[in-house]
């Protein structure tokens, strides 16, 4: 031991943060097991270690007693005051027993000691950053992939990509350089475990962060998210400024914010909807790019019913139903859409029961619709009111499919 030691562990101290005197504690502490294991365990003993040259001397402690049993642990009291006369029984003395050759074991001991508190002292440095960014979007290094696991190096420590937080379809070459959501830090023996994604929601939002500033100022919110990663994602937007449209800012002049998330999640198709307090037209908006005619709400039930023009409505259901899909998970609504001949054809029939062509009530059954609130005949003329609202091209279509 020396000052070299000394000075060593105050570099540590700047350059990984580790305090000296909680290395200096674990050293000492290695040294009494080193020194127990070479010269008997059966002893009390204390190393003390010299902040200043970094020299170290190990004391056996003894307990001062006037009928010492054990030579070990206990020391009369005559010979206690001859070396401090102002010791009393039940004191305890320190006594120096630093062997002559216990120089070499110190070393290696203190260096075993150093390199693991550093080890210590960097992984919790590491899970400490990381895990105040859970939730954030991080930059890293496509390095390798393990059982389908794929290993993104983030600078000062790797990441896992697992199979299921990857985009299906998504190809990882080495060295590529991806943007991940980070989702989880844990500790383990080995160090953090730092568990990212691609299939996030959340990483959406994070995107949209870094590229729209009235997002990042808080100017416009993002008020819901639903995704399907590597298809289509659609987003809600709210502007607390009513000088700024909250979709144009989000999609930017010639589309160029937006179209730089599409390029980070590879071609994902977004949709950017305004979301309104009033459900009817923020259900009618989720629906995008179908035009609708009719939203009949139930407040109870949260669902809705929507129309929409006969040539609307496979765009309106989306392939395999996805666009319908999204747009519930983005309102939180049930969303039940049928076309306008449907509706038609539904609302006839009703009227035909209800004008008294057919009446169930002969049956035994009451099927009153007065009795449910529901009147058929109010019900197609608010419809007729719905279709006047429709685009001339779009009228001119649906005449033409009726005739």
């Amino acid at each position: 031991m020396s000052a070299d030691l000394i000075h060593a562990l105050e570099q540590l101290e700047k350059d990984k943060g580790i305090d000296k005197e909680v290395i200096i504690e674990a050293i000492e502490a290695a040294l009494i097991s080193a020194y127990k294991r070479s010269f008997g365990s059966s002893q009390n003993v204390k190393v003390f270690i010299d902040r200043q040259t970094g020299d170290f001397k190990v004391f056996a402690l003894k307990k001062v007693t006037s009928n010492p049993q054990n030579d070990l642990l206990e020391i009369s009291v005559e010979n206690a005051k001859k070396i401090n006369p102002g010791l009393e029984e039940n004191d305890v003395v320190e006594i120096e027993v630093t062997p002559r050759k216990f120089g070499r074991i110190a070393a290696q001991t203190a260096k075993q000691v150093v390199v693991q508190r550093i080890r210590e002292a960097e992984r919790g440095i590491i899970f400490n950053e990381f895990s105040n960014k859970e939730g954030e979007i991080v930059t890293g290094i496509v390095q390798r992939t393990e059982r389908k696991n794929v290993i993104i190096d983030l600078g000062k420590a790797e990441a896992i990509l697992p199979l299921s937080e990857q985009i299906p379809g998504e190809e990882y070459k080495f060295n590529d350089r991806i943007k991940t959501y980070i989702i989880e830090v844990k500790k383990t023996t080995k160090g953090p475990q730092i568990i990212v994604s691609r299939t996030h929601p959340g990483i959406v939002k994070r995107l949209f962060e870094l590229e729209v500033p009235e997002i990042y100022e808080g100017i416009v919110e993002i008020r819901s998210i639903s995704r399907e990663p590597g298809s289509r994602t659609k987003i809600a937007v709210f502007s607390k400024d009513d000088n700024v449209d909250p979709v144009g800012a989000c999609v930017g002049q010639k589309g160029t914010r937006v179209q730089a998330i599409v390029d980070e999640l590879r071609g994902e198709k977004i949709d950017i909807i305004k979301w309104s307090s009033n459900i009817q037209e923020y259900i009618s908006s989720s629906l995008s790019p179908a035009k609708v005619v009719r939203v009949d709400v139930n407040e109870e039930e949260k669902s809705a019913k929507v129309t929409v023009p006969d040539f609307q409505l496979s765009l309106a259901i989306g392939k395999e139903g996805q666009n319908a899909r999204l747009a519930a998970k983005l309102t939180g609504w049930k969303i039940d859409i049928k076309s306008e001949s449907q509706l038609r054809a539904t609302i006839e029939q009703q009227l035909l029961n209800f004008d008294g062509s057919y009446n169930a009530l002969n049956d035994g059954e009451d099927n009153s619709y007065s009795d449910q609130g529901y009147n058929p005949a109010e019900y197609y003329e608010n419809y007729e009111e719905a279709e006047n609202t429709l685009d001339e091209d779009e009228k001119d279509f649906v005449d033409e499919s009726d005739e």
